[in-house]
């Protein structure tokens, strides 16, 4: 018998080069199978990378109409409005219809209910040539005659009706037929009735789209040949054409890429250097280098195409459960499967790129490891620092040239300044990513001998293994930079003196305003009869609360501008009130802390020292016409006392004023109210609750607001300062802990043969500790030092010219957890984390 002996093929060669990726590629599968729970992190970021962009092009897509246009004109191409007190206005309807229909016709009869959203009794066809952006049944039936009414799910809550059961209003007992909606603008509330069921409109809407309408308006027009003189055209906006919403995901779905790239080097590294004797046999078989980085990548390709699938899974599950409530907080009715599929496809791209890409360092530096080496099972030595520093410096110093031509905050120039501003944000950050191995040789070189053995050997490990140390500080850098940046430019829109940004009132306040609103903006004042009961009402429903104060906020009609900003004036957007004595004892302010000859007194930081202010009040720069107070001209005259204005009013700072953009937190004096001849009137009444209001609290206030035409107002659910700042923080902790501590995790884990060695030779589980702890810490103080010195002089140089404005209040708070409160935590969490005896003290074993 004879044995023939098959030679294995060659894999250097071309006849093996097939059978060599395909088994090497085999094998990688293989070993993610096996090893998928050591890639959890990359796995865990890269899906969550997927979902978000997914979930968040999708809202971004939905958060505005396909049309601006649709909540007024539907589909229609022009609105006709002719008023109700038109006596000729069945005729002039029949008039526009017959030479520029088909029409779809609206009756309109404003109903009060307690809010400036009015409720209006609306007679039109439900399907009308227009009216599918306008209207839709949500359920029972739509009103055919006369006595049927279908309501909005506000009104019917609101009075408490519901299909089947009746509703009186106009003088009138209706039958509820349904509940229907305005997709368009969910908020729109309103009764819909048969046509001609309102007799009596307040105003009548015509909607045409015909042809000849449509060329009538195309150029702008706002005027139909041949309608009647009451009739007011209005044609729809135009509708600009920008960047989608979804390319703005796909920006920051990079930048995130960016971060778990980052981060998936280090991982992969970790995962190579444990592959490192294995892939050594596979040299010494006689596979390329080329054979050997192809097991890496192709092990980064199966976790960017897994992550891929699940983030896929988890987006549209996300996507679909959040329309909802998408829905409820735009005020539209939300298409779930209006997706933009292209922006996906690319983002699974950009995740499945950055997977393979972070596995190709690693890949190749390990294939370039000799063979003799590799068995041994020893680390790469460490890449010159100077080959990273020398470019980081030249790139980070471009971003901020950059930056500093951008203008800044008030800065214009359109596109150009734009790009500038992405250029160089972009520079900056891989400026400081590129300076991140030098920070780590830095900080090992500063490490003397009267430190402690444990410090010295965890600063040793990190310049050994910067490969993963480099990458992790890179992404907790990178953390630390947008939460810092993101603090010090809220600082500016949040706390501009004039444009004031943050929470109207507080969840215990609430105002009760004097204005009886009866829709379409008109706003009439009470009676003084009206005032005194609604004061007593008022009075008796604080009392019902318990409340601490119930204050007057007397209105003082001036205005406050800043002359050359941003057009002509710069406008206060606040309400200026009176500092009546009872108002400053409310907040506790004396007559005596007022200083004699004081216009305004504020609490509003930088409002008091602001140039060119003017204060105004009567008909400055307005004159008369028939459609009411207009201004006269572009340019506004001199600002004098005769023109009823005056320039730069004496103002002071009182801190103890409340902050809420609607509370009064800038007040004229009485001084300067008779000064200049002022008269004030009750606007309304501030209550202060002891606790923060409740829904039935505010329900029972609307219902008060109802009976009198008003309008109550409660706390809004804009951020302030301190929350926005607070939230971003808490965002970069939350990403820098995630990294830290799987970055300490993978180079602790590397150095496991040097902890049995430690463990050997008598090392205490405390050595253990302080070494994890002094990685993590070492870690989060670079970190922290790196990314906040960054984000300082990038928004140094881009806001150059408004330092006043950037470091008004900057929430130092923030800063000092950022700075300190990283490292002590990673430090406290690694100390914590570690400390466990290894199991054996033995050869890592041939994997």
């Amino acid at each position: 018998m004879s044995i023939a002996l098959r030679e294995p093929p060659d894999l250097a060669g071309d006849a093996g080069g097939i059978v060599a990726r395909r088994a090497v590629v085999r094998w990688a599968v293989r070993l993610f199978r096996r090893e998928w729970r050591q890639q959890l992190l990359v796995l865990g970021l890269l899906t969550v990378a997927v979902a978000v962009t997914i979930w968040g092009a999708s809202t971004v897509t939905n958060v505005a109409l396909p049309n601006p246009n649709y909540p007024t004109f539907g589909t229609a191409a022009v609105q006709v409005t002719l008023p109700g007190s038109d006596p000729h206005l069945a005729a002039d309807i029949a008039a526009i219809a017959g030479r520029w229909g088909p029409a779809d016709v609206i009756a309109n009869q404003d109903i009060a209910n307690g809010t400036t959203q009015p409720v209006q009794l609306r007679a039109e066809n439900p399907r009308g040539h227009y009216k599918s952006p306008l209207l839709s049944l949500v359920s029972g039936t739509y009103p055919a005659g006369p006595g049927q009414v279908a309501l909005t799910s506000q009104v019917a809550s609101l009075y408490g009706a519901h299909a089947g059961g009746t509703w009186q209003a106009a003088g009138t007992t209706w039958r509820v037929t349904g509940i229907v909606q305005d997709p368009s603008n969910l908020a729109d509330e309103f009764a819909l009735v048969a046509p001609g069921q309102v007799p009596h409109p307040s105003q009548v809407i015509m909607l045409l789209g015909s042809r000849a309408a449509q060329q009538a308006v195309s150029n702008g027009n706002a005027t139909l040949p041949g309608i009647p003189a009451a009739a007011a055209v209005t044609p729809p906006n135009a509708i600009m054409s920008g960047i989608s919403p979804a390319v703005l995901v796909l920006v920051v779905e990079v930048l995130g890429l960016v971060f778990i790239g980052l981060v998936s080097v280090a991982g992969f590294s970790v995962m190579a250097q444990r592959r490192l004797r294995a892939l050594g046999m596979l040299g010494a078989i006689g596979a390329t280098e080329r054979n050997l980085r192809l097991v890496m990548i192709a092990g980064g390709l199966v976790v960017g195409v897994t992550a891929a699938l699940a983030g896929t899974v988890l987006g549209f599950a996300a996507w679909f459960a959040y329309v909802p409530t998408l829905q409820q907080a735009t005020g539209h009715v939300v298409d779930a499967t209006n997706v933009p599929w292209w922006a996906f496809g690319i983002g699974v791209v950009f995740a499945i790129a950055t997977s393979v890409l972070a596995s190709r360092r690693p890949a190749k530096t390990m294939a370039a490891v000799p063979v003799v080496a590799a068995l041994s099972g020893r680390p790469a030595p460490p890449k010159a620092v100077h080959r990273s520093a020398l470019p980081g410096v030249i790139v980070f110093a471009g971003g901020v040239a950059c930056l500093a031509f951008t203008g800044g905050w008030t800065g214009a120039g359109g596109g150009s300044h734009a790009l500038l501003l992405l250029v160089g944000l972009v520079a900056v950050i891989v400026g400081i990513l590129l300076l991140a191995p030098l920070s780590v040789s830095v900080l090992a070189a500063g490490a003397g001998p009267r430190l402690p053995v444990a410090i010295r050997i965890a600063l040793r490990d990190l310049v050994r293994y910067r490969a993963r140390s480099g990458a992790a500080l890179a992404a907790t850098t990178f953390a630390v930079f947008l939460a810092m940046a993101i603090c010090l430019v809220a600082s500016i829109q949040f706390e501009n003196p004039l444009n004031w940004f943050g929470s109207n009132l507080s969840s215990s306040q609430m105002i009760v305003y004097t204005q009886q609103q009866n829709g379409g903006g008109a706003v009439n004042q009470l009676s003084n009869a009206q005032l005194a009961s609604l004061g007593r009402q008022v009075d008796s429903f604080a009392a019902g609360l318990h409340a601490q104060s119930v204050l007057p906020l007397e209105a003082s009609g001036v205005e406050l501008y800043q002359v050359g900003t941003q057009g002509p004036h710069d406008h206060f957007n606040g309400s200026v009130y009176v500092a009546t004595p009872q108002l400053l004892a409310t907040y506790g302010i004396k007559a005596s802390q007022v200083s004699p000859g004081t216009d305004i007194l504020t609490m509003r930081p930088g409002l008091a020292g602001l140039p060119h202010t003017e204060l105004t009040w009567g008909n400055y720069g307005l004159q008369s016409t028939p459609g009411g107070f207009t201004q006269k001209d572009s340019v506004l005259p001199p600002c004098t006392l005769s023109s009823d204005c005056l320039a730069n009013p004496a103002m002071q700072t009182v801190s103890g004023l409340p902050g809420g953009t609607s509370a009064p937190n800038t007040v004229i004096t009485e001084y300067a109210m008779s000064k200049y001849h002022l008269q004030p009137g009750l606007n309304g009444w501030l209550i202060q609750a002891p606790a923060p209001l409740t829904a039935t609290q505010i329900s029972a206030a609307r219902h008060l607001a109802l009976a009198y035409q008003v309008t109550v107002e409660t706390k809004s659910n804009t951020p302030s300062l301190g929350e926005f700042a607070d939230g971003a923080t808490a965002l970069g902790l939350v990403i820098a802990f995630g990294v830290l501590a799987a970055s300490v995790g993978l180079i602790r884990s590397e150095t496991a043969r040097d902890l049995r060695t430690l463990t050997a030779a008598g090392a205490s589980g405390a050595t253990r500790r302080m070494i994890t702890a002094a990685t993590a810490a070492a870690l989060g103080l670079l970190g922290a030092i790196l990314g906040m010195a960054g984000a300082l002089i990038a928004v140094l140089a881009w806001a150059h010219s408004s330092l006043s404005a950037m470091f008004g209040d900057v929430p130092l708070s923030d800063v000092l957890i950022l700075l300190a409160g990283l490292p002590l935590v990673a430090a406290a969490g690694g100390w914590l984390l570690a400390g466990r005896e290894p199991e054996a003290i033995a050869r890592q074993p041939l994997d």
